[in-house]
């Protein structure tokens, strides 16, 4: 029987995620002994550009999903990169600003980041890179919608994903089939 890996290997979700696998073990490689994950340093990197923002504008502008972002926030906190305090409009939403270890960690992370985005993109030329990061910012952007975490501008409104509006619809269905199974 002839080898047919290729079944496996061209498929472009599974090249998507090696590809991630990889881009996650340069970036521990390269920022092993500053103790921070790639979804740390975003989220860090959003709160320095945006002080002030709270948990699910956080989830938006990074496309995080909201499962994910306490734990991470708590671990920025308790690292004290960033603190937290109450909103201005809501007391019971927390509102989140780099602290001057955060800034330090960031500016110390910079190099190293950059060092990372260069080993990734490395192995193809000039013209190769910026035709790969326009065809992935473009797939980015039409398939958005297809995420669990969709990536969501600052002032824009969550829509639902077409996953929720599928579940929703199952829901509005299995519904419908209860109450006419108990109007007999």
């Amino acid at each position: 029987m002839p080898n047919q890996d290729h079944l496996i290997y061209d498929q472009p979700g599974h090249l998507i995620r090696r590809l991630q696998q990889i881009a996650v073990a340069l970036f521990m490689a390269e920022t092993k002994e500053f103790d921070i994950t790639p979804i740390q340093y975003a989220a860090l990197l959003a709160v320095r550009l945006h002080p002030g923002l709270d948990q699910t504008a956080l989830v938006n502008l990074i496309a995080l999903d909201r499962s994910t972002v306490g734990d991470v926030v708590t671990r920025l906190d308790s690292k004290k990169l960033i603190r937290r305090a109450a909103g201005p409009k809501d007391r019971r939403t927390k509102v989140m600003y780099i602290t001057a270890s955060g800034r330090r960690l960031l500016r110390k992370l910079d190099v190293r980041t950059r060092s990372v985005e260069r080993l990734i993109l490395e192995p193809l030329s000039a013209v190769e890179r910026s035709v790969f990061m326009t065809m992935m910012k473009r797939l980015g952007h039409i398939n958005n919608e297809h995420s669990r975490a969709p990536l969501r501008s600052k002032d824009e409104r969550p829509r639902r994903s077409l996953a929720s509006e599928q579940r929703g619809s199952v829901r509005a269905r299995t519904s419908a089939k209860l109450v006419r199974l108990t109007k007999g």
